[in-house]
């Protein structure tokens, strides 16, 4: 990086956090650092409710995933605005009206402490694994500028997101994410822009478009129905929509976010804005990756673009091997751009004969160009590597080697400040169901609120100690955000199931609902084991189950007297 690089990183990411800190001065209660007093307006919750989910594993991994996978992965979210408008009028005004400070507080008012204690638990779990996920993700930024290896990154990188979180509380952290968006927002249009305006003089972006659809890194919506199909619309519709759900309805990251509200409308509209605001932002950032694929149509890409692995090929015991591989290498790369060329020739042309030869000799030439790049990975895995996958590499390769200066560090503080605010936020969520749901429930039922918020900040300071730890274990886990979310739907469908039927079935009790989310977990790991059924639809078949289960195991219990059962239907739906 270059010195002005350096003063556009360091100016904004130091605005950003002192903005934060400005913003969260003054916590002095429980409420206030947990839950910013829910003193927030509408617009700094809805942009922290996105933020929250925007993390480096956005930037680096989503558009690394077009470029491999194209645009497909968008149809990940069509079931989001739906979910966002259900959720708006059953979980924000029941827990706001049950004035809890999680959501697991509001399950043991419904049903018993087991059910609490359940469910808050699988989502420290959870929403812990998460973290890690989340906090290497910068850690392959560092990696790429400095070289350092990513364990000294990762402890970089968590040891100022604790500081920040314990210091500022959740009033820091959303005030954080209003300006942080911003941020984003001027980082990946310079992003696109870039890409586009590099491409050679001849390209225009009329053709980049014909390039990048040519080698399908535009197909958006897959309509044909497929278990096995990670991305498509039947997948995406109700997968999406129930995994949304969950996220947004049951995940105390999410949550969190619309308790700051100052009211129940307030906190509607943030999520109707993330409702409207989602699909766009996300297809944006899969765009710009696919345009990232069409710059590199004409400047060659490296074998690999995670450069440990390339020294790895490097070494003299390879030589010979590395150079059959590279020369195929180039040969391929400039197969394909020749047919590019002749592929937009035929385009401008209008004879659509001559466009379907061109476009099936690009595309034979694009798989001949994977080929030899596979065999590459191949030959650094022989070296004594793992398994190779550089998908998260590929985005901040391009931003460090052909962004202009200044611009490369205003995009990398971009992606380093993203990460922060959205692990600050992670870790306030964990370190609040860390003290509410299980210190002050189980251990320390009655102290001083000073005692409550000194276990909150230790309890922020734990959780990020466990990020460093296991982000060590998520480096070959390929896409991020893939890993992220496949780890999310692992859970998801059995926290969604046990909220459905606390919000509308009145007469489940206690124990089928806890019965229930073992058994919809169970299932759900049993289709992962044993059956290839993409991820997106674990969260449907385990909220199934769990509701199934529930109603099986209450009409075979004895009825609870009318009192009783009148306590607890008041905090149900109707």
């Amino acid at each position: 990086m270059r010195a002005v690089d350096w003063v556009v990183l360091c100016a904004t990411l130091s605005a950003v956090v002192l903005y934060g800190l400005w913003r969260g001065r003054g916590v002095r209660s429980v409420e206030h650092y947990l839950l910013a007093g829910q003193t927030m307006p509408w617009y700094a919750m809805a942009l922290s409710i996105m933020a929250t989910q925007a993390s480096a594993v956005t930037f680096i991994s989503t558009t690394g995933q077009s470029y491999v996978d194209g645009m497909r992965f968008v149809q990940f979210y069509f079931g989001l605005p739906f979910a966002m408008v259900i959720l708006s009028f059953t979980a924000v005004p029941l827990f706001h009206r049950a004035k809890v400070y999680t959501a697991y507080e509001y399950l043991e008012q419904r049903f018993d402490t087991k059910t609490r204690v359940l469910v808050s638990t699988i989502f420290l779990i959870s929403r812990g694994l998460a973290l890690g996920i989340g906090l290497y993700a910068p850690a392959v930024v560092l990696t790429v500028i400095f070289g350092w290896p990513d364990g000294t990154t990762t402890l970089i990188m968590g040891v100022i997101a604790v500081l920040f979180t314990m210091k500022g509380g959740v009033k820091g952290t959303a005030w954080t994410h209003t300006l942080q968006m911003c941020v984003m927002t001027v980082g990946l249009v310079v992003a696109l822009i870039c890409a586009v305006s590099f491409l050679p003089a001849h390209v225009s972006f009329g053709d980049a478009m014909t390039l990048a659809r040519a080698a399908g890194k535009l197909n958006m919506v897959t309509t044909k129905f497929d278990w096995n199909d990670r991305y498509n619309l039947w997948s995406g519709l109700f997968g999406g929509m129930f995994l949304a759900l969950a996220y947004f309805g049951t995940d105390q990251s999410q949550v969190q976010r619309y308790l700051t509200g100052k009211s129940i409308a307030a906190s509607r509209h943030g999520l109707w804005f993330n409702a409207a605001a989602k699909i766009p932002m996300q297809a944006f950032i899969l765009f710009i990756g696919a345009m990232v694929f069409v710059f590199y149509v004409y400047q060659k890409p490296p074998i690999l673009f995670e450069q440990n692995e390339v020294k790895r090929l490097e070494k003299p015991a390879l030589s010979e091997a590395y150079q059959a591989v590279d020369k195929k290498y180039e040969a391929a790369f400039e197969r394909r751009r020749d047919s590019a060329d002749r592929l937009i020739a035929a385009t401008r042309g209008g004879n659509p004969e001559q466009v379907r030869i061109a476009n099936g000799d690009y595309r034979q030439a694009q798989a001949g160009f994977d080929a030899a790049r596979n065999e590459g990975a191949a030959l650094a895995q022989r070296a004594g590597g793992k398994k190779v996958n550089d998908t998260n590499y590929i985005f901040l390769t391009f931003v460090t080697k052909y962004l202009p200066a200044g611009v490369v560090g205003l995009v990398l503080a971009m992606i380093l400040g993203a990460t922060m605010s959205s692990i600050a936020s992670e870790m306030n969520a964990l370190a609040t169901v860390s003290v509410i749901d299980v210190y002050k429930r189980h251990a320390r039922t009655a102290a001083t609120e000073g005692h409550y918020l000194l276990v909150s900040r230790l309890a922020t300071l734990g959780w990020g100690c466990y990020a460093v730890f296991s982000a060590q274990y998520v480096k070959r886990m390929g896409s991020l955000i893939e890993a992220v979310n496949l780890l999310g739907s692992f859970f998801y469908g059995g926290m969604l199931g046990v909220f459905v039927l606390a919000f509308f079935f009145k007469k489940v009790r206690g124990l089928g609902a806890f019965w229930g989310v073992l058994a919809g977990e169970a299932v759900i790991f049993a289709c992962w084991y044993f059956t290839s059924i993409a991820y997106l639809w674990y969260n449907v078949i385990g909220c199934v189950v769990v509701v199934v289960t529930g109603l099986a195991i209450t009409s075979l219990q004895r009825p609870e007297n009318s009192a009783s059962q009148e306590v607890k239907a008041q905090f149900a739906v109707g």
